[in-house]
């Protein structure tokens, strides 16, 4: 993919690519990677009670998405829901993620969030909505599990260059809890100071793949080369700086502005294949995610979705019909 230039994506038209670049380090090239919906926005839209057509709802929004770990963007109905409400729709796949994965790098791998900071910068600048860019349209983020954390962060840094936030299941708070992380952060710690790529044991059985891929009993298809079955290698240099993360979570932010978090009801976390989790999140504890979400501004929603997978988004048909009802509703009144 040729850098500046934008070229057909992946997941072919109307989806367009473009290469961020973000310079070099010592393990070489660093990208990031936008994608655009290149469909003309709604200008009106017909909903039961109109009379007559009416202005789409967001015909004058940007919305940026953002991935969570071991993720990139294929969710074409979610550019789908943005369409329909007349707003441009863009994903960035982070640095070592997804499109922007290069050889010889470690997959996901940083020590320090605000390293995001470049890449949401680079996306936002290609999109008109560059720190000195005169504000003409209304910018919100959408982020997913890790995303979710990096984007909640990185909003609570730069108080006034979005107008909302959503957030997906986003990943607040360690699975276990304040007391676990007050003891792993530490030994993390210590960790990384020797060699903050030494990767941990795996703890992914791969059970949240199972209930999403279709090549197993979901209804997704996606790239297991950016998506693989049992999630990236975990680093402790990586884990530390999340878990550094939730600390900040957990002390509260000051987001601004108003704040949706999409969550399922209930979690499946077990060291065994449950069918609930084809019906729950096997990947977080909800309940301890809704408590933080209450921490990270002035103004802030919970929507608990019954049966909703971590992703609500890839959840089975008619579960993800609530939450993008829940999306639409917010929208509407925010």
């Amino acid at each position: 993919m040729t850098e500046h230039i934008w070229e057909t994506d992946v997941l072919g038209a109307p989806f367009e690519a473009r290469t961020l670049p973000l310079g070099t380090d010592v393990h070489g090239e660093v990208v990031a990677t936008l994608v655009r919906d290149t469909r003309r926005p709604k200008r009106f839209e017909s909903r039961p009670g109109y009379v007559l057509p009416r202005q789409a709802i967001a015909h004058d929004t940007d919305v940026l998405y953002l991935h969570g770990w071991s993720d990139y963007f294929f969710q074409t109905e979610l550019a789908d829901f943005w369409h329909q409400r007349g707003a441009r729709f863009h994903a960035l796949d982070l640095r070592d993620y997804g499109r922007s994965m290069r050889p010889d790098r470690a997959p996901g791998f940083i020590t320090d969030l605000t390293t995001y900071d470049a890449d949401i910068e680079a996306a936002l600048t290609v999109m008109g909505h560059g720190e000195e860019a005169p504000v003409s349209r209304r910018l919100i983020i959408l982020a997913h599990s890790t995303g979710g954390l990096t984007a909640s962060l990185w909003a609570n840094r730069h108080p006034g260059r979005i107008d909302a936030l959503i957030l997906n299941s986003p990943w607040l708070e360690f699975q276990g809890g304040e007391l676990g992380r007050g003891t792993l952060e530490p030994l993390l710690s210590l960790g990384a100071r020797y060699d903050p790529r030494v990767t941990l044991p795996g703890v992914d059985f791969g059970y949240y793949s199972r209930a999403t891929s279709a090549a197993f009993e979901g209804e997704w298809a996606f790239d297991d080369r950016w998506r693989p079955e049992r999630g990236f290698p975990v680093a402790v240099g990586w884990l530390r700086a999340v878990l550094a993360g939730h600390t900040q979570v957990a002390r509260g932010l000051a987001i601004e502005v108003p704040v949706l978090t999409l969550l399922s009801d209930s979690s499946t976390v077990t060291a065994s294949w449950n069918e609930r989790m084809k019906h729950s999140d096997s990947v977080l504890v909800v309940s301890d995610i809704a408590e933080r979400a209450l921490k990270l501004g002035t103004t802030v929603t919970v929507s608990r979705v019954a049966g909703a997978l971590h992703d609500v988004f890839l959840s089975e048909r008619g579960v993800r019909d609530h939450a993008y009802a829940q999306m639409d509703a917010w929208l509407r009144g925010f």
